[in-house]
């Protein structure tokens, strides 16, 4: 491979469902919450879905599945549920397979790499940094990252990538709605991972390709690069 040789300057990707395989420590924090005030446990398959749009979301839908509650007690549940998935933030979780390859090929191509998730930007270098992956990423972006009200489906996380990785031509990777609206907002083809933690089919997300793992990232990007499909 030859340096340049990128389909796109820059890729960017979503963490959770996308990168890595969190759903086992998320689960087991939103568990943890869950049983300080003795709610049914859900199961990693349960969780899945809800993951996505941040902590506090995911955790309001696994109350919700339990019996509902009030924000004063969200409020706490959600200061528990982070205080037990950052002490515990890479028990389970690891990278899908074949995305560290599909890194390095990227890379050795000359894509400018970037992550934008719904994550707090601290927990996902936190996380990031427990795998050794934080030097891959010229930038990592969180869902606090852009201010309160600003995380995807908002395409300003987006612009932010771009700009931090000096501009070009950007493809965005997710598993989520929130992940596809995103980067159809800010203008970028998006690619789907069929084996994220999806909320509805993957058919639904309405993203320019979808993948079913990485093995199929680069040729899709190739793809793609000729210009959106109509």
């Amino acid at each position: 491979m030859t340096t340049n040789s990128s389909p796109f300057d820059i890729v960017g990707f979503d963490l959770d469902g996308t990168l890595l395989d969190t759903s086992g420590d998320l689960a087991a924090a939103v568990n943890h919450a869950l049983a300080s005030i003795d709610r049914p446990m859900l199961t990693v398959e349960q969780v899945k879905p809800m993951i996505g749009g941040g902590a506090r979301h995911m955790l309001a839908q696994g109350m919700a599945a339990t019996g509902g509650c009030d924000d004063a007690t969200l409020d706490v549940l959600h200061r528990r549920l982070l205080a037990h998935y950052e002490a515990n933030i890479a028990v389970l979780t690891q990278p899908y397979p074949g995305t560290l390859d599909a890194l390095d090929a990227l890379a050795a191509r000359g894509a400018r790499l970037a992550v934008v998730t719904n994550k707090l930007e601290g927990l996902a270098r936190k996380v990031l940094d427990a795998l050794g992956l934080t030097q891959r990423f010229a930038c990592i972006i969180g869902g606090d990252t852009m201010g309160p009200g600003n995380a995807k489906p908002s395409p300003k996380p987006i612009y932010e990538m771009l700009a931090r990785c000096g501009g070009g031509r950007a493809a965005f990777v997710g598993d989520s709605i929130f992940d596809i609206r995103a980067g159809q907002a800010a203008g970028l083809p998006t690619i789907a991972c069929s084996f994220g933690f999806l909320m509805q089919p993957v058919e639904d997300l309405g993203a320019d390709a979808v993948i079913d793992g990485y093995a199929e990232l680069i040729s899709t990007l190739e793809r793609l690069s000729g210009g959106r499909p109509s």
